[in-house]
């Protein structure tokens, strides 16, 4: 989400194949199972777009059902909420179930609520269609996260895995900017339409190409609740809520602010804005994943830095078209670097079980994602955009003030976390 989840930057500690893991496989070379890589990548690409789609077509979903941008934001609040309850749920409920068996059954989920967002009648059809994309994203990120080592062999297991991840920069520059081309050319319901289709593809292919995969290791509930008793958890979970909730409180509702305070009318001009700022975002993932690798706190708290500075900026210098562009570059590049320090950080603090730091990281990335929806698409009823981004700067400088407590009380790393330079 994701969004709202790790980047190929951050090629997280793969779970050990085992035995029984290597039982459970059929046998195939490794290049035949690169396919089976490519398609859960692809299908990473396809719930990441389809959940921030409605960003950049917010204001014509809106005007088309006749209700308010704050209203129209619940869209994005949604997918998360329901994502925080179903990353665990789903993972725990179908611990014994086939794993390429219950991603073929969310991304049909995901293309069901393509279609039915595409032919929705009424707004509150629009907000089921989005119930089932949060069901999705909770259960397909949870699941598809760990399978790299399941399909190649070890040597090429971090590969694969940047393989997987690297949908998630993919979706961010591509999902909101060809979200909104398509909805100038042909309306946003072709949007979801175009994407509907796109998924039933991308579940044949994975269908078709990933062999079926035992369940092996399952998450427990106990697990998830034994990892929160940490305080180097309880760091992550703080860090990952006031950055992401000053993130997605404001760029939810960036589109308004550009037409609104910048003047960027012309819906070209906006799909070029969004363009600009996902491929900053590219940027700032491989940056920051660099960073983090060595020091999640250094990356985190420059991250929130300069997230701070552009949104507190933005109602000042966004005034004009240089100065939004500009102030958008150093957002993309902050918030690019932002899951890789979250995910590296939960990571480090719980590196015997990467499996459940996986579902506690989407859990509290997706449940933060809707509330920063809810609350900005709140303030932004009662307010201006311009409020919304004061508001959101004032969040992340927080978020600063907390990765600097961390730093100052020297608080170790668990053994087998293999701390940077600077958290020795």
């Amino acid at each position: 989400m994701p969004t709202s989840i790790p980047t190929p930057a951050t090629s997280p500690t793969p779970t050990p194949t085992t035995a029984s893991d290597s039982a459970a496989l059929p046998p195939r070379s490794p290049r035949a199972r690169w396919p089976a890589v490519l398609s859960v990548m692809l299908g990473i690409f396809a719930i990441v777009t389809t959940e921030i789609l409605p960003i950049g077509l917010l204001t014509s979903i809106g005007d088309s059902f006749t209700v308010s941008d704050g209203t129209a934001g619940l869209m994005m609040t949604m997918p998360g909420l329901l994502a925080a309850f179903s990353a665990p749920l789903i993972t725990v409920a179908t611990a014994r179930m086939d794993r390429r068996l219950m991603l073929c059954l969310l991304l049909l989920l995901l293309a069901l609520a393509n279609f039915l967002a595409a032919t929705a009648p009424d707004y509150w059809l629009v907000l089921i269609s989005r119930i089932m994309v949060g069901i999705t994203i909770g259960g397909f990120w949870s699941i598809g996260a760990g399978v790299a080592g399941r399909l190649v062999p070890p040597v090429s297991v971090g590969r694969a895995t940047a393989v997987i991840f690297s949908a998630v920069p993919l979706g961010s520059v591509l999902g909101v900017p060809l979200g909104t081309l398509v909805g100038d050319l042909a309306g946003w319901r072709a949007a979801f339409l175009a994407m509907g289709v796109l998924t039933v593809g991308v579940l044949i292919m994975l269908f078709l190409t990933v062999p079926p995969l035992p369940p092996v290791r399952p998450t427990r509930l106990s697990v998830l609740a034994r990892m929160c008793r940490s305080v180097n958890i309880r760091f992550a979970l703080l860090l990952t809520f006031l950055v992401v909730l000053a993130h997605f409180g404001t760029y939810t509702y960036v589109t308004p602010f550009l037409q609104q305070t910048t003047g960027g009318d012309a819906s070209s001009l906006i799909t070029a804005f969004l363009l600009i700022y996902g491929a900053a975002g590219i940027l700032g993932n491989f940056l920051g994943g660099s960073l983090a690798a060595r020091s999640p706190h250094a990356t985190f708290g420059l991250a929130a830095g300069l997230i701070a500075v552009s949104t507190l900026l933005l109602p000042v210098l966004g005034r004009g078209e240089a100065g939004a562009v500009v102030l958008l570059v150093v957002w993309g590049i902050a918030y690019g670097a932002v899951p890789v320090a979250s995910q590296t950080w939960f990571a480090k603090a719980v590196p015997d079980a990467p499996e459940a730091a996986s579902v506690l990281f989407t859990a509290s990335f997706q449940a933060t994602f809707s509330v920063g929806a809810l609350v900005g698409g709140m303030a932004l009823d009662r307010t201006s955009p311009s409020v919304v981004m004061a508001l959101g700067g004032a969040t992340a400088v927080l978020a600063v003030l907390v990765v600097w407590t961390h730093f100052a009380k020297r608080v170790a790393w668990p053994y087998g976390a293999e701390p940077g330079p600077t958290d020795k």
